[in-house]
Parts: C-alpha cells; structure tokens; sequence
C-alpha cells in the first residue's frame, strides 16, 4: 500500500482509463490505428511508469512541505526509504524510456524517443525547481496531462499518413487536440486550486505560488473567473458542435456531467476559504476531467446507434 500510495495510483488508473477509452471506445470502432493492440498497451505503460516515476521524485524532493500541507499522507522516509526511492524512481524511468525507444523504431521514427525523455527532465525539473516557480510549475502538469493525449495520436495515428487519407487523420487529430485543450484547462485551473489547499507549508518552503503571490482570496477570485469562462467556453461548444438530433444523449451527458460540476465549481469558488473548501473543488476538477474524457465514448456509443 505504500508503494501505491507513493505513486498516486488512483491518478494512474485515470491516466491508463483515459488513454485506453480513446484507443478501444473511439478510433478502433474506425480502425484508425497503427500500433497493434499489444503495442498499444505498451505505449500506456510507458506513460504510467514515467508518470509514477514523477509522482515519486516530487514525493522525495516535497518531504519538508508535505509534512506541512499533509502529515498523515507522507510516504518518503516513512513507509518508504529515501533511498529506495530512489531506486524505485531510476528503475521505472529506465523501462518507462526503454519501452518509449522499442516504440519509435516500431513507427520509424527513432528520434520519437526524444518525447518520452522531455517528460522524464521536465517532471524531475519540476519536482526539484519550476513547481517553486510562479505559474511555471502549474503550466507544465498541465501541459504533461494534455501531452499523454496527444501521444496518443503522435504513435497511433502519425505513422498512418502514407497509408490512410491526410484529411480523415486531421479529423482525428483535431478530435485529440480538443480533447488535450480541454484536459490541460481544467487541470490547470486544478493545480491552482491545489496551491491555495497547499498554500501555508508552500510558503514555509519559500514557494512562490499564485496564492502566495496574491493573496488566497484574490487567488479564488481569479479561478473563479476562469472556471466562469470555462463554463461558458463548454456550453458555447455543445451548442455549436452537439445540437444535434443524432447527438441529443451527448447534449444531456455534457451538461449533467461536464457543465453541471463546472457550474458547482464555480459557485463554490466563490466563497471559498477553507483547506476542505478547496481539497473538495479540486476532487470536482478531477471528475470533470475524468467525465469529460468519458464523453468521447458517449459520443461514439450515440453515433453508433443513430447510424
């Protein structure tokens, strides 16, 4: 348990249920694929040890602060040796990279390995300096979640342009960059919302997050502010792109699932203080991505049996 604990496994599954819904609930229904299915899976594991591998030198370099922010959830030096950390964080990296090189010979495109090892320095850049940094640390989480999205069309459909037609590919891709857009919004509206949770034992470590730059009021005004345009931004979109008889269940789905806690979110905000007020909007956030990405098996399942 601590081991899972240390590498945030619930994120993981999210991460690995994200990646899988597109791959075997959206573009395998049109066969537009490269990858095999075991390689595919590969690809998602690859994702998931480097991502662990993040979570556990960010553990190791945050100790002082999260027995600040967090005592009762401190792994490193607890649970788990420093040391074996350590380990633990080379070894997955080393396989995580290792099954990222196999999968750019597998497309022809070696120097892809280059992806997987700009992630590897930019979670340990993060963990050791950028999270300290204003904004800078938010921006590349962000970033990371809506690249894993991406990957996705970079090895699984890329390698199809002299094979299948350049248009029905754009189609794709376009699907996945909206998709990217959306995830990197919102979880970095949700690494905000977590400085504030976090903002007594971050400024302790002589952190210079938003919250700490601005103040925890001006701060929840200004998330406010961005999950009212986001709101706004989700509705104006299925307005313009689902209004459609064919897409009357994803309509509903959108505004139940996405809008609605986009909605409670912001409402909360608002009036937002507490540490429980924001460890609970941050856990919305979480859910409005994970709804959010479900929709595309939603609005697959729906187009399918309207066709």
């Amino acid at each position: 348990m601590n081991f899972l604990r240390l590498i945030r496994y619930q994120n993981l599954l999210l991460l690995a249920f994200m990646q899988l819904v597109f791959r075997y609930g959206f573009f395998k229904e049109k066969a537009v694929y490269y990858l095999s299915d075991f390689q595919y899976l590969l690809l998602v594991l690859s994702t998931l040890l480097i991502a662990a591998a993040g979570y556990i030198i960010n553990d190791i370099m945050d100790q002082e602060t999260d027995y600040d922010n967090r005592p009762n959830s401190v792994v490193i030096g607890k649970g788990i040796s420093e040391a074996m950390g350590y380990n633990l964080y080379f070894a997955l990296n080393v396989i995580g990279v290792g099954i990222g090189s196999y999968l750019s010979n597998v497309i022809d495109k070696p120097k892809f390995i280059l992806i997987f090892i700009i992630i590897v320095s930019l979670l340990y850049l993060y963990a050791t300096s950028f999270k300290k940094m204003l904004l800078i640390g938010n921006l590349i989480v962000a970033f990371l979640l809506a690249l894993s999205i991406l990957i996705i069309g970079i090895f699984d459909i890329l390698p199809l342009t002299s094979f299948v037609d350049e248009s029905i590919l754009k189609d794709y891709f376009s699907v996945l960059l909206v998709y990217a857009l959306f995830a990197f919004v919102i979880n970095l509206i949700r690494e905000i919302v977590k400085d504030m949770e976090d903002v007594n034992g971050d400024y302790n470590q002589g952190m210079n997050t938003l919250p700490i730059v601005l103040g925890v009021s001006r701060t929840s005004k200004v998330t406010f502010g961005l999950g009212v345009i986001v709101t706004l931004i989700l509705l104006w979109f299925i307005n313009a792109y689902l209004m459609d008889d064919k897409l009357y269940y994803v309509v509903v789905y959108g505004l139940i699932f996405v809008v609605g806690p986009m909605i409670f979110f912001v409402v909360k905000m608002w009036n937002a203080k507490s540490k429980k007020h924001f460890h609970l909007l941050s856990s919305v956030l979480k859910w409005v991505i994970f709804f959010g990405i479900l929709s595309i098996l939603v609005i697959n399942l729906n187009i399918k049996n309207n066709a």
